[in-house]
């Protein structure tokens, strides 16, 4: 069962916010380890696109679940939702990244869990 409708090549941030709400759907971050640290959304799942390129498993929590993939702009998180589902896995991106998350007021928090920002 697809939760996405094929072809569905990207989602606004409210979608993915309201797709990942209640965890059936894995929200993956793959920016890396500094950006993430500074700021990501709170339920998010982190990966970094580096390391799924190079052939690296996804975190236990992502594994058997469909991904919303998010980045910073939108641009790293298009090449990971390619990537992921050429490997058979059911992905797509967030448009305009965590910069258009947090500009549309969603929750965005450091890792210490208090507020964030995206660098």
């Amino acid at each position: 069962m697809f939760l996405f409708r094929r072809g569905t090549a990207r989602l606004t941030p409210i979608q993915a916010h309201q797709r990942t709400t209640g965890g059936a759907v894995v929200l993956l971050d793959v920016r890396e380890q500094a950006e993430w640290n500074t700021g990501h959304a709170p339920d998010a799942v982190h990966a970094p696109l580096s390391r799924l390129a190079a052939g690296t498993a996804l975190p236990a929590a992502a594994e058997g679940r469909p991904l919303v993939v998010v980045c910073r702009s939108g641009h790293r998180s298009q090449q990971a939702a390619k990537l992921l589902t050429g490997r058979g896995i059911e992905a797509v991106d967030v448009k305009g990244g965590m910069n258009a998350w947090a500009a549309a007021g969603l929750p965005v928090v450091d890792a210490r869990g208090s507020s964030g920002r995206i660098t």
